[in-house]
């Protein structure tokens, strides 16, 4: 018989009972280890955090700048509308993800369940227009058009609308006063991404995920100084999300307003005649091709001489800036992005490339004199030039004999500036140089072509200069392809990539002939060109242009942009008063923009100008005109339009006329929109607020206003 203790429990009992207790003696001293550790070693950083925990920020966007005119008219300003938002955090708690919320919000304001559901979802690469880019934390705009009777409805059933609010919101509009839109030029704005709060996170101007932040143009520029600063309130609450008072307040200052130099009339001028002027043109015929022409891009530049500040820019084809406030539509943004509409988000005023045909010509001249050659002597302007066996026509093969510089800018002679291109090629060593020169090359660079103007817009284009250095390394890039495709007597494709392969990295001499007179690989913007002849009217100095004037803050605080200039011209005050004399002639009678400038009273205002027909590779020429007078440059381009003078010329001179407030037949009408450059800048009170002149559409003038004068001779010529 075992012997059991009096308490009745056997060793095995007892060592199970001792194993316990060490077991909940371990337990106990962890869990007091872990209390001092949470309590007392790192205490206050877990008070820190849950007393965040309880803190609620309230963000309310900054108001954003204004954009004005040079006289104060506004470019970008903002209204109040109704605005429905949905936050996509709180949607997605409930059951269905907000699916059964998002689609009584779509009864009441009319729209499709989908097409509510759309402006939420979130972008990726896989995700089309529209979506949201911005956080997703933020509150997402539903519509920005509400009805009052709309956001009663939602405030009224907080309970079937979870997570929507409606709220009076300052949103950004464009009003076009005056009937120019400026849209490449103004920009637009869209949310700001998660990847841009954490890159601005420890900069002087930090993003909130509230933020609207500019995409292009001068809204992307001067974003910094129009977005001004967020008001954050941060409020205390109970875990029932119950407000228990305000713990921090940061203040919230209005972005600053940014004056520009552009003119809200001249801009609708400039912006209406290079629409029509595409229009007519679409009506005339390519005498080469025997089709009409297309006309499917322009642009034009209107800048003052002296100072590099745009006047106007307008870019064909344009688009309503409108559009992207509220977030954009599916079908508008794939209209903006697609090859059918050829791209109207891009501004071609500076993204728009072509050879510069003619006006380059100015460039060629100066080279020239560099290279030794007197402006003053007399040139052979022959109906064509030869080279091995090769012939290079003069326009319409016409010839004009011996003749100045001056003289071959008069009449475009293409046949000068081949001779001249090709003698200097010969000149350098042709295909086996020592040490070139490159007078045309060198002289195109430091004119500011092949670089950017470092105009005040994002996203400029460098153009081309296809020098010795950029055929290298063109071939390089290119040679591996062209020895593949090239073929030794094949088809012409074949034998082209076949000599290219082999001798693609040399400066040939057709190259320079065609480079003397801005053809070939060379590739030149609008911005640049019009830069270029400003400095030719100017004295030499080549301007930064700008868009942006001043800026002001909202407590009236004036902070002026100078102009500013990034070089000279190469040539010497002699060259350059020269090439002046010669783009007068081109306006006189039997220059190739005469009949393009009847009756203007060049005793008023001393015009000059060069005209352009540029050839591109399996299209039709371009038109290029370039003008200047003592204060302002104006510079127009049309893709597939003719000529220089017959496609840009009645809109250049149209706009010269509403400028100065001309006739066609040179009569003042005292209705002169800007005779001189805007000096003096809007009127800004102590408070902040800007005097804004009210201003009247465009009206064009009429059939009869643009009837030419009676010619008492013959006709003027009409070519180039």
């Amino acid at each position: 018989m075992t012997n059991i203790p009096e308490t009745g429990r056997t060793p095995r009992v007892q060592i199970r009972l001792v194993i316990i207790q060490i077991l909940v003696f371990s337990l106990l001293i962890t869990l007091g280890g872990r209390l001092w550790y949470l309590q007392i070693r790192n205490g206050h950083e877990y008070a820190d955090e849950a007393r965040s925990n309880h803190v609620q920020r309230v963000v309310q966007p900054a108001v954003r700048g204004d954009i004005l005119d040079a006289r104060g008219v506004p470019l970008a300003d903002n209204e109040t509308r109704l605005v429905v938002s949905a936050s996509r955090t709180e949607l997605m708690r409930i059951k269905d993800r907000g699916k059964a919320v998002l689609t009584r919000l779509a009864g009441v304001l009319d729209m499709k369940p989908q097409d509510v559901m759309d402006k939420i979802r979130l972008c990726d690469s896989q995700t089309p227009k529209p979506c949201w880019n911005g956080s997703p934390y933020q509150p997402i705009p539903v519509t920005m058009e509400a009805t009052t009777q709309q956001a009663l409805q939602i405030r009224e059933r907080p309970e079937d609308f979870p997570g929507i609010t409606a709220e009076p919101t300052a949103v950004r509009r464009y009003p076009a006063v005056g009937g120019g839109r400026a849209a490449q030029v103004l920009g637009y704005l869209s949310p700001v991404t998660d990847d841009e709060i954490q890159k601005a996170k420890d900069t002087d101007s930090p993003h909130l995920r509230s933020d609207q932040v500019g995409r292009s143009g001068i809204e992307r520029t001067y974003d910094k100084e129009l977005r001004g600063k967020a008001q954050v309130t941060s409020y205390e609450v109970d875990n029932l999300g119950r407000v228990m008072g305000e713990t921090k307040s940061d203040p919230g200052v209005a972005g600053s307003t940014l004056v520009t130099s552009i003119d809200a009339r001249v801009q609708a001028v400039a912006e209406y005649e290079l629409a029509e002027a595409m229009k007519v043109v679409r009506n005339e015929t390519d005498n080469i091709t025997g089709r009409k022409y297309e006309a499917d891009a322009g642009a034009v530049v209107v800048m003052e001489t002296k100072t590099g500040r745009v006047v106007a820019m307008a870019s064909q084809p344009d688009y309503d800036p409108n559009v992207w406030v509220g977030g954009i539509s599916a079908k508008d943004y794939a209209k903006f992005t697609s090859k059918d509409s050829n791209y109207p988000l891009l501004n071609r005023a500076i993204q728009g490339q072509s050879p510069a045909g003619s006006i380059f010509k100015v460039v060629s001249a100066s080279a020239a004199v560099r290279a030794g050659y007197a402006f003053d002597d007399k040139y052979n302007c022959s109906a064509s030039y030869n080279m091995g066996g090769r012939s290079f026509a003069n326009f319409e093969s016409k010839g004009h004999g011996p003749i100045t510089l001056g003289e071959a800018l008069k009449f475009s002679c293409n046949t000068v500036f081949y001779a001249l291109g090709h003698k200097e090629w010969q000149r350098d060593g042709g295909l086996e140089p020592k040490s070139p020169h490159d007078w045309f090359y060198k002289t195109a660079r430091e004119f500011g072509l092949g670089s950017e103007t470092r105009i005040d817009l994002p996203n400029e284009v460098s153009g081309r200069i296809p020098d010795r250095h950029w055929k290298q390394s063109f071939w390089e890039a290119n040679k591996d392809s062209w020895c593949k495709q090239g073929k030794k007597g094949g088809t012409y494709v074949e034998q082209i990539a076949y000599e290219s392969c082999l001798e693609g990295n040399q400066l040939k001499a057709y190259d320079s002939i065609n480079f003397a007179i801005g053809q070939g690989d060379v590739l030149v913007t609008p911005i640049q060109m019009a830069t270029a002849y400003s400095a030719i009217s100017n004295g030499g100095t080549l301007y930064n242009p700008t868009v942006g004037k001043a800026v002001v803050s909202p407590q009236g605080k004036v902070e002026e942009i100078k102009p500013q200039s990034h070089g000279k011209l190469p040539v010497d005050a002699k060259t350059i008063s020269d090439l002046d004399k010669g783009l007068r002639m081109v306006v006189e009678p039997g220059g190739t923009a005469a009949w393009r400038f009847i009756g203007w009273p060049l005793d008023k205002v001393a015009l000059r100008a060069k005209t352009g027909t540029a050839q591109v590779y399996g299209k039709q020429t371009t038109s290029w005109l370039a003008t200047y007078t003592d204060d302002f440059t104006i510079v127009m381009t049309i893709s597939q339009g003719g000529t220089g003078s017959g496609a840009s010329g009645p809109a250049v001179r149209n706009i010269y006329n509403a400028m100065y407030g001309f006739t066609m037949d040179g009569k003042e009408t005292g209705k002169a929109l800007l005779p001189r450059p805007q000096a003096e800048l809007p009127t800004v009170h102590p408070d902040g607020t800007i005097d804004s002149p009210e201003i009247k559409p465009y009206v064009p003038p009429s059939p009869e206003e643009l009837a030419p004068p009676a010619l008492a001779g013959p006709p003027p010529l009409r070519h180039d």
